[in-house]
């Protein structure tokens, strides 16, 4: 009795029609999409140079841009031409005297007749111009930065020791100029006051020397 049952509700589900409504819907879309892209093309590094040390340093590369698109549709028709059909209605019923009348639809022969074309406008677009623009911008910098340091270290390095050979250089030179300023005058020959090369000595004096006493035995 028990596999009865369960077979009877089965059957009843099986059987019993299920009543839905369905809705057919339709969505359609159209566009376009115009894609664009820019390259950046990176430049030179700029690099410091001095004798056998060379530095790299970090680099920002600012690259405006204009781009343009241009677009056209083929073929391109301005307007359309639209049949209008005939709508004669005067027969297919009678009024209360008895004469024909319409029915509310197209007589039979007039059916389909096309009374004229009336030009219709497109507004389809000849041409689509965009003009877009913009700034691209990278940003350069080593991912190792110790070298860059020790480099620098060394560049200062080099600029110090370039300026203490100017500084003996530059003593020698003093010293030697002064030397033979001194030794002209002891010699009475000077440059004649007021001439060119006479400011070379300028600033150059020759004075006495302090008295020093030396003592000696005698034997």
């Amino acid at each position: 009795m028990i596999r009865i049952k369960w077979i009877l509700i089965l059957l009843n589900i099986i059987i019993t029609p299920v009543k839905a409504n369905s809705v057919n819907t339709t969505s359609n879309s159209s566009g376009s999409v115009v894609n664009q892209a820019v390259q950046v093309v990176p430049s030179r590094n700029f690099s410091y140079q001095m004798n056998t040390i060379n530095c790299q340093g970090a680099t920002l590369n600012i690259s405006p841009f204009v781009s343009t698109t241009y677009g056209f549709a083929t073929p391109y028709e301005t307007h359309y031409e639209r049949p209008v059909y005939s709508r004669k209605d005067v027969e297919g019923d009678f009024d209360d005297e008895n004469k024909p009348i319409g029915d509310g639809d197209v007589d039979e022969g007039y059916r389909g007749e096309v009374l004229y074309f009336e030009q219709v406008r497109t507004g389809q677009k000849q041409s689509n111009v965009s003009i877009n623009g913009g700034i691209t911008a990278t940003f350069s910098i080593p991912l190792d930065r110790e070298p860059i340091k020790e480099c620098k270290k060394a560049m200062k390095k080099q600029n110090e020791l370039y300026e203490a050979s100017l500084a003996a250089k530059r003593l020698n030179f003093e010293m030697s100029r002064a030397k033979t300023c001194i030794d002209n005058l002891k010699q009475g020959i000077r440059f004649k006051e007021g001439t060119e090369m006479a400011r070379i000595c300028a600033d150059v004096e020759l004075i006495t020397p302090p008295n020093v006493e030396h003592t000696h035995k005698i034997k």
